[in-house]
């Protein structure tokens, strides 16, 4: 491969996980991997001046401010930071900044806490607005949701009457860990890590949603003030006694004792309240920083030093298997103690039997643990020369560890699963999917309520939820009359929901929101859907035979026939009109990449489906358009490969004529 044709292909990789990270919230790679892309196209970028653009994620912040928010230019931007990758870059750093200065300079080093940046401004001591940093100079307007963050003070002790500062928002581990352990209860995508959890916290359209999620700030720079600072040092200490939660810092007089604190932190990372995944070392005097001044990405008086990927060695002290929603047997290792990524962690993921026997995990092994840039923890390697002579082979079970039924392994051979549909582990976790916000959307139906319910034996079907009565759940510990009635009414107002809402609740394998929403328009009815064959199911884009399958074993099911008939009888049938047959994109597939200007993804989305066609996630040789905004990655890329005709919103607009 030519250095262009590779350096085309870095900034493509890069744009999409960018957008991933910063815009959706969903990283597919871990921070390590990211860095690592850079890195190669910075090194070709300088071996090679004429492959350098102005618009390479090299040299920009790699956020854009969402449409979902108001924007809010910053008055002063929100600049990234040059990363450092080992100790002797982070002395050149310090080299380079003593020969620029040719003056006696002292640094402060702080942890680099892996959050979302946000900016604060107070007038008279009162926060009046607060952004993200979007691309370093515009960002979206999040005051209402950062009025919700817990340590954040609303009104400030002797402050200037004007004030801007920079901090981070971030999510404890353990508020992580609860928000994580609720959404697999309910079949939710999991949060890659607490930074994307707390971004995508405080980037809800709803700010009763982000004061669940339990959010803290730490404020680590002033970036406007009245106040006159001749240190960093001083302006933290000043934003310290006004009321704020201050970064921790050390004043380190020479480049080596900065690499000592950066070694120290590294050591005891797990002691902070929330995930760092490295050190900021800045310039303390703000003469100097003004003298040395920015590039057109990154101060030149600060570096981030990046930590590598947490690995940690534990004791499998026991392999327990959990039993999920569908019904798959998943084994765990449960661990002894340790701390990975800012939190305690006791289990980790073997993911199936075919991972335990790749491994040759058993009971009593030393293993190597890893969480970093991961979902959870999980096993990487068993040490073995450290295994024990008594340690113990460990075989999945041939029956279910919590009904006792029979298990089954799936035709691929990779998922063992409980066959019995009434299993209380199952049951649990269908009907808390049943009633998560993206099915049936009961308000105050949570896990811990529905575990009760299920535990009074109040509801052995999600259909029990509609026979329900005030007096029976206002017995339950911690309910009251009150709250019974709230539930109640919440139970009664999911009644009205869409059909496609229905079919996703129901939990159906391989049946997401997207396929449901396919299904209720090309059926209209529970009937309709119920009537239809194998092979009429198989032929509609985007189900297939293997879902088709699973769609008739479901409503051939005769639990599940009692269970739609009960819902009839509660007024639960909801229709929907059939999707409009022909249309001028009938047969065509689009894949949107990028941001579009004038609609959002679901919207673009929901046009192209009204015309007929259909959209998805990756590009192939069956792809017919893609349809690219700003910032488009690597399916642009692979586009450009395959020769697929790439449409601008403007030619999409001229296509549905608007």
């Amino acid at each position: 491969m030519d250095f262009r044709k590779e350096a085309e292909l870095l900034r493509a990789e890069a744009e999409e996980h960018s957008r991933r990270y910063y815009v959706e919230d969903s990283p597919v790679i871990s921070d390590f991997e990211y860095d690592a892309i850079i890195l190669r196209l910075e090194e070709l970028e300088k071996e090679h001046p004429e492959l350098a653009a102005a618009t390479s994620p090299t040299r920009k912040v790699g956020g854009v401010a969402s449409e979902k928010f108001s924007q809010i230019v910053h008055e002063v931007p929100l600049e990234s930071l040059n990363d450092v990758f080992s100790l002797e870059e982070l002395i050149g750093f310090g080299e380079k900044t003593a020969a620029a200065l040719d003056r006696t300079h002292a640094f402060v080093t702080e942890p680099k806490v892996d959050g979302l940046t946000v900016s604060l401004e107070y007038a008279s001591g009162r926060f009046v607005r607060g952004a993200t940093r979007g691309n370093g100079v515009i960002g979206e307007d999040v005051t209402e949701n950062l009025k919700t963050v817990r340590n954040l003070p609303a009104r400030l002790m002797n402050a200037p009457e004007r004030l801007i500062v920079r901090g981070e928002v971030y999510m404890s581990g353990e508020v992580f860990s609860r928000l994580n352990e609720e959404r697999e209860l309910i079949g939710q995508k999991l949060f890659a890590n607490p930074r994307n959890a707390a971004a995508g916290s405080l980037r809800q359209l709803d700010p009763k949603i982000t004061a669940l999620r339990l959010l803290d700030v730490a404020v680590f720079n002033v970036q406007a003030s009245d106040m006159a600072f001749e240190t960093h040092i001083q302006s933290l200490e000043a934003l310290e006694d006004m009321g704020f939660n201050v970064i921790p810092h050390t004043k380190c007089d020479t480049i080596l004792a900065c690499r000592d604190e950066v070694l120290r932190m590294g050591d005891e990372r797990s002691s902070y309240p929330y995930d760092i995944d490295g050190a900021v070392i800045k310039l303390d005097s703000l003469a100097q920083r003004e003298f040395l001044g920015s590039t057109s990405k990154a101060p030149r008086w600060a570096v981030a030093y990046k930590y590598p990927p947490e690995k940690k060695e534990s004791r499998v002290t026991d392999i327990i298997v959990q039993v999920g929603r569908t019904g798959v047997l998943t084994p765990k290792a449960v661990i002894e103690p340790v701390r990975l990524a800012g939190s305690t962690v006791t289990n980790a993921t073997l993911h199936n039997e075919n991972f335990i026997n790749k491994l040759d995990v058993r009971i009593g092994d030393t293993v190597l643990v890893q969480k970093a840039g991961d979902i959870i923890p999980e096993v990487l390697e068993v040490m073995i020369s450290k295994r024990l002579k008594e340690a113990r082979p460990f075989k999945m079970p041939a029956v279910c560890p919590v009904c006792g039924a029979d298990t089954a392994r799936d035709p691929d051979g990779s998922a063992i699963r409980c066959v019995s549909p009434l299993c209380g582990a199952r049951l649990l976790r269908n009907i808390i999917h049943f009633a998560s916000k993206d099915a049936m959307d009961i308000d105050g139906l949570g896990p811990a309520v529905v575990e009760a319910l299920v535990e009074n034996d109040l509801i052995k079907s999600p259909a029990d939820l509609y026979r329900l009565d005030a007096a029976g759940i206002a017995d339950m510990e911690r309910m009251g009359e009150k709250s019974a009635e709230n539930l109640i009414s919440a139970v009664a107002a999911s009644k009205s929901r869409s059909l496609d809402r229905l079919l996703y609740a129901f939990g159906i394998r391989q049946v997401g929101q997207k396929a449901a929403k396919t299904l209720a328009g090309r059926f209209g009815s529970l009937e309709g859907l119920a009537a239809a064959s194998p092979e009429e199911l198989a032929g509609i884009p985007d189900i297939g035979p293997v879902t088709a399958g699973y769609i008739r074993e479901w409503f051939d099911d005769p639990k599940s026939s009692l269970m739609t008939e009960r819902l009839k009888e509660e007024g639960i049938d909801p229709k929907s009109e059939a999707a409009p047959t022909g249309g001028r994109f009938e047969g065509k597939t689009f894949v949107l990449t990028g941001t579009l200007s004038e609609f959002t993804r679901d919207e673009a989305a929901a046009v192209i489906e009204s015309f007929g066609g259909k959209t998805s996630s990756s590009v192939s040789k069956k792809t017919d358009y893609i349809l690219a905004g700003e910032n488009a990655g690597s399916k642009l890329a692979k586009a450009l490969e395959l020769g697929t005709e790439i449409i601008d919103e403007e030619k999409f607009k001229s296509m549905i004529n608007l």
